[in-house]
């Protein structure tokens, strides 16, 4: 089989989509993932697809405070994808999985059934937008996943079934920030849903705090055992992507200590 050795918009699209997936450490020849999408590429050896998903750690700024070192040929084809992501990363997420699925012959609404199932009725423009929306969230949450090692930030339950990726702005606050994983934490659905309602909140030292409303209820077994007990402890932080501070502050604006 001949390779190209040049690689295309869509063949470097695809090797971001992966890149945004799959942790630091697991991006080597061997990974079933690599292996995968060299599968799906048709073209390109497990090989190739390890070495790109390195070109586009070079390019990325934690990487590079890490010391991350690229060839320049290879830093240069995916310096333009990288800067695509930065300045709009919900139509280049979207294209990547479009250009997946095409990859697959199939269609994004195929590829993601558990997410389109109850659109049958809907066409055009609004189905559209509901799909790009719901796909985006799937893969913000294979992000922020990855980047937490799938393991709650406050309780430490890692199993992936019980976790969320939560918003630390507000999905429907920020378009820009939507999918950076600085905007995420990984929460289970419990701690998910008191960080919503403004029940807990996490301070720009990366602590839990405990509102007026939720310590009203202190007296009652659950809030020790669930809460508690947690107040003024450090979530678990991830290596890399960790929550922004200014964020952060969005949230504590509005929270009653």
């Amino acid at each position: 089989m001949t390779k190209s050795p040049n690689w295309t918009r869509d063949e470097l699209v695809l090797a971001f989509n992966l890149y945004l997936k799959l942790d630091f450490g697991k991006m080597h020849k061997g990974n079933s993932e690599v292996i995968k999408l060299a599968t799906i590429l048709g073209r390109r050896t497990p090989d190739s697809v390890a070495m790109r998903l390195a070109n586009f750690a070079s390019v990325d700024p934690y990487h590079q405070q890490r010391g991350i070192r690229g060839m320049s040929g290879g830093y240069n084809q995916v310096k333009p994808i990288w800067d695509e992501f930065i300045d709009n990363k919900e139509d280049l997420v979207f294209e990547s999985e479009r250009i997946l699925a095409e990859y697959q012959h199939t269609t994004v609404e195929d590829a993601y059934p558990e997410l389109t199932f109850d659109l049958n009725g809907l066409t055009g423009e609004v189905k559209d937008r509901i799909v790009k929306v719901r796909v985006n969230q799937s893969v913000f949450r294979q992000m922020i996943l990855k980047t937490y090692e799938s393991r709650c930030a406050v309780s430490g339950i890692d199993l992936p079934e019980l976790l969320v990726a939560g918003h630390i702005v507000p999905w429907s606050v920020n378009e820009q920030e939507r999918l950076n994983p600085e905007n995420g934490i990984c929460l289970s659905n419990l701690y998910d849903r008191a960080y919503e309602k403004g029940l807990i909140c996490i301070d720009t030292d990366y602590k839990v705090l405990i509102s007026k409303r939720l310590k009203s209820e202190s007296d009652k077994n659950f809030y020790q055992q669930y809460f508690g007990r947690l107040e003024h402890q450090r979530i678990h932080l991830p290596r890399s992507y960790q929550p922004r501070r200014d964020f952060l502050e969005y949230r504590l604006a509005s929270f009653e200590s």
